[in-house]
């Protein structure tokens, strides 16, 4: 009886374990390196060099104030000794002012370009991982994990990895929203 029991015990314990064993082959998973997909997503780089120029233009004017600055600096170096202390003094005094509202006028751009620049990276990663979960959805996946600069995946088979076709599928897409922006541009341009 002791034996019965015992085999009996054994052999639930064997198919329990192969049921555990399917369920888990009945998951579909997969990785995406992310790091590769932001260095190769078409959006990523054409947002990144709009976000450059608009970078360039907003530093211009800053720009032309600092060389107008250093121009004024330069002069007042060359007149000090021949114009006397006092005149010294009293420029020395307006440049200082000068050179200190440029500063607070370059730490308010460079705020500003960091915080449009959080904003246009977190509407982008918030895109990208909206498009994820659909193409996960789509394609039957129970789970899709990324790889890269936030590595939550430390080893997979490169058979797992479809970074390469969630790539291929998001620049796509990204090409025909561009067409159809320049397809409706022109369209008003015409009326």
């Amino acid at each position: 009886m002791k034996k019965l029991v015992l085999i009996l015990g054994v052999a639930l314990s064997v198919l329990a374990c192969n049921k555990t064993e399917t369920s888990s082959k009945d998951f579909k998973t997969a990785y995406i390196d992310t790091a590769e997909l932001i260095e190769k997503y078409e959006k990523f780089k054409d947002e990144d060099d709009k976000f450059k120029v608009k970078s360039e233009e907003l530093g211009r004017p800053l720009e032309a104030k600092v060389r107008a600055f250093q121009a004024d600096a330069q002069n007042f170096r060359q007149n000090a000794q021949a114009k006397g202390p006092q005149w010294a003094q009293q420029m020395g005094a307006s440049l200082q002012q000068r050179e200190q509202e440029l500063g607070m006028e370059q730490n308010a751009l460079v705020q500003q370009l960091q915080q449009e620049g959080a904003v246009l990276k977190d509407t982008l990663i918030s895109e990208v991982k909206k498009f994820i979960k659909d193409y996960g959805k789509k394609k039957g996946y129970d789970y899709i994990y990324g790889t890269g600069d936030a590595a939550t995946v430390l080893y997979a088979k490169d058979g797992y990895d479809i970074t390469k076709e969630v790539l291929k599928e998001l620049n796509d897409t990204y090409k025909a929203t561009k067409k159809d922006d320049k397809v409706a541009t022109k369209e008003e341009e015409k009326k």
